[in-house]
């Protein structure tokens, strides 16, 4: 206390004061200033958020439970695009709306198309509407796609079933990066299924890659970047082992989706999807479509039918009309999920909940 008199009397008050706030300042440094994030969709928010807890807070383009395949840009979203350092997106097969607005407005941003970065998993788009109940095979590996050595393996469950998800029956090979290697070179955009983040796997990808990019768009934070998403993949690894335990009753009963957004999940804990209601986004399935949905449902035994908050649901009436089939919801964006860093594990646990209660039930 006398020391404080004394720097008082030496400096005068309003040097002591200038003195004073220095100390203080140099004590706390202010963290720097956040990019300008901008993400597309809910799923890849939360996962971005989550890496950048802390330090800034990503701009959501897609609110509510619009759907990314007919979403018009708002004036917010592109003012957004317009200030952006740096925009997360899947690719045109998901979010067509911003397949003329990146260019033409998100001028100054670095773009990263998460399709495109080798280390996620990239599947081909299934052809029709039905298909035969998969034969997922066990192997060696525990829930968490590991060997008795630890090592992470992606091969023998990518290949596996692919002769019900081509048209064709040759079994393709992946490359280093587990991605089907006909995947890019053989198909257009619109031949590849976009709907990347359903793979707890993809998810932890996706983390690596925001780390990655933030931190070299914003050096002076990427302590905290590579941090938030060491903690980030943990809680991954826990979600997947999560989801399994809780799927595990009921991966071979046998279902019918809306439209084909969860191949991702299927191969990644063996669940028994046998066909979906719409062939394309967008447009109506005829009634042929849906006359072989029914006897597929029929055939197969499908306990659960189920619709999106996204598309028009009353066509899941119409084909459980006549069979045994319950009805559910499944929702890939989290329509009714508040936006944030823990909306991605909601999401998930939310598709588990979803397939246990309805495939749960008694026909």
């Amino acid at each position: 206390m006398g020391s404080i008199v004394r720097l008082r009397k030496m400096f005068g008050e309003r040097v002591f004061v200038v003195l004073l706030l220095a100390g203080i300042a140099v004590a706390n440094p202010v963290m720097a200033d956040a990019p300008n994030v901008v993400v597309s969709i809910k799923p890849i928010h939360s996962l971005v958020a989550s890496v950048m807890k802390g330090v800034g807070t990503p701009h959501l383009l897609l609110q509510g439970s619009a759907s990314p395949h007919t979403y018009s840009l708002r004036p917010s979203g592109a003012r957004a695009l317009e200030q952006a350092d740096v925009v997360f997106w899947v690719g045109e097969v998901i979010e067509h709306f911003l397949i003329k607005s990146l260019p033409s407005v998100a001028t100054t941003a670095q773009i990263v198309e998460l399709m495109e970065e080798g280390n996620i998993r990239v599947l081909p788009a299934r052809a029709g509407g039905t298909w035969e109940a998969h034969a997922h095979k066990e192997d060696k590996h525990d829930a968490h796609g590991h060997d008795k050595h630890g090592h992470a393996d992606h091969t023998d469950e990518h290949r596996d079933g692919h002769k019900e998800a081509h048209a064709h029956n040759d079994e393709h090979a992946e490359d280093k990066h587990g991605h089907d290697k006909h995947a890019h070179d053989e198909h257009a955009p619109e031949q590849l299924d976009g709907h990347i983040w359903l793979d707890p796997r993809n998810g932890a990808a996706i983390v690596e890659v925001a780390a990655r990019v933030l931190s070299t768009a914003d050096p002076a934070n990427a302590v905290n970047y590579h941090k938030n998403a060491d903690d980030l993949l943990a809680r991954l690894s826990m979600l997947e082992k999560e989801i399994a335990t809780m799927v595990a009753p009921v991966k071979r009963v046998p279902y019918v989706v809306f439209h084909d957004a969860y191949q991702y999940l299927e191969r990644r804990f063996g669940l028994n999807a046998i066909g979906s209601i719409s062939v394309h986004t967008g447009r109506a399935p005829s009634a042929k479509r849906l006359y072989e949905l029914r006897s597929k449902i029929v055939e197969l035994g499908a306990n659960c039918v189920f619709s999106e908050p996204q598309f028009e649901s009353k066509l899941v009436g119409t084909v459980v009309e006549g069979t045994e089939a319950h009805s559910g919801i499944l929702d890939p964006l989290g329509a009714d999920l508040p936006p944030g860093d823990d909306a991605y594990f909601r999401l998930m646990r939310q598709f588990a909940d979803s397939l246990t209660t309805c495939l749960g039930q008694q026909s």
